[in-house]
């Protein structure tokens, strides 16, 4: 194989990046359409929900991979091709996030409205990592040299890790744990031992942004990108802020769904 693979129709020949990412947005969005819950948010607000997710993500994931190496920024800090070059999906989930809580808050929507983009999220990011894997060396995707049976020759005769494909399986493995989780809860919530736990609008995504955020923060150990902050990148310190972060919201919900009525009743009365 040679990298990259050119998407060949003839009369022309395409990146498999842009070939790729443009799939991933377009059928990430036609999925989220199809699958969102009707009943809980018009499709006005739902449209508002999505514009904030792009604009949060086009700023966070620029934002990311400008920390990437701090002192090639502060050398090109006034280089627009430096600074429009590079972006990362971490940023862009995460920043995403911060986007659609602004703009819930613009348009006053109050409920949560994860659940409904965690699963064409994931189908998306699958479908553009692809795109990744067959750029090759160009798309700086690929992991640290390796003597392992899984390692790939990405085009400079070095066999690397092929962290696009590691991301790709993940993504499938977590994104059918989540559609089982999904349809349990519609059959009427998860058993755990003997108790029914109650799970609130805004879980699955919780669970999509803890896992993933898990695996990235695994994976970017055999990923050639610069460590500088204390044997991490910036990628990893970011991963960390995010778990932090949805660890205590998953750590609330799990907590109310283990007290007891005459814990509830104690608690509300205590208030």
């Amino acid at each position: 194989m040679t990298f990259p693979v050119w998407i060949d129709l003839g009369f022309i020949k395409l990146h498999p990046h842009a070939v790729f990412e443009a799939m991933a947005y377009f059928i990430g969005f036609r999925v989220y359409l199809h699958t969102r819950s009707k009943n809980k948010l018009p499709i006005q607000q739902g449209i508002w929900v999505i514009v904030g997710a792009i604009l949060g993500a086009a700023i966070g994931s620029k934002v990311l991979y400008w920390l990437e190496d701090p002192q090639q920024l502060m050398k090109n800090w006034n280089s627009y091709t430096y600074l429009m070059e590079g972006k990362t999906i971490v940023g862009g989930l995460l920043g995403g996030l911060i986007g659609v809580e602004w703009m819930k808050k613009r348009v006053g929507i109050t409920r949560s409205t994860g659940d409904d983009m965690a699963l064409p999220i994931i189908l998306g990011m699958a479908i553009g990592r692809i795109g990744c894997f067959l750029t090759g060396l160009d798309d700086h995707t690929y992991g640290t040299p390796t003597s392992m049976i899984m390692g790939i020759d990405f085009g400079d005769g070095i066999p690397r890790h092929p962290t696009q494909l590691y991301e790709i399986l993940f993504l499938l493995l977590l994104g059918g744990l989540l559609l089982r989780w999904k349809r349990r809860i519609r059959e009427g919530g998860i058993q755990v031992r003997t108790t029914s736990l109650t799970i609130p609008d805004g879980t699955v995504f919780q669970l999509f942004m803890t896992g993933y955020l898990s695996f990235r923060f695994a994976v970017d150990f055999i990923k050639p990108t610069p460590h500088p902050y204390l044997g991490l990148n910036n990628i990893q310190l970011a991963c960390l802020a995010g778990l932090v972060y949805y660890l205590v919201l998953l750590n609330k919900w799990l907590g109310k769904s283990h007290r007891s009525p005459k814990e509830e009743y104690n608690s509300v009365n205590q208030k």
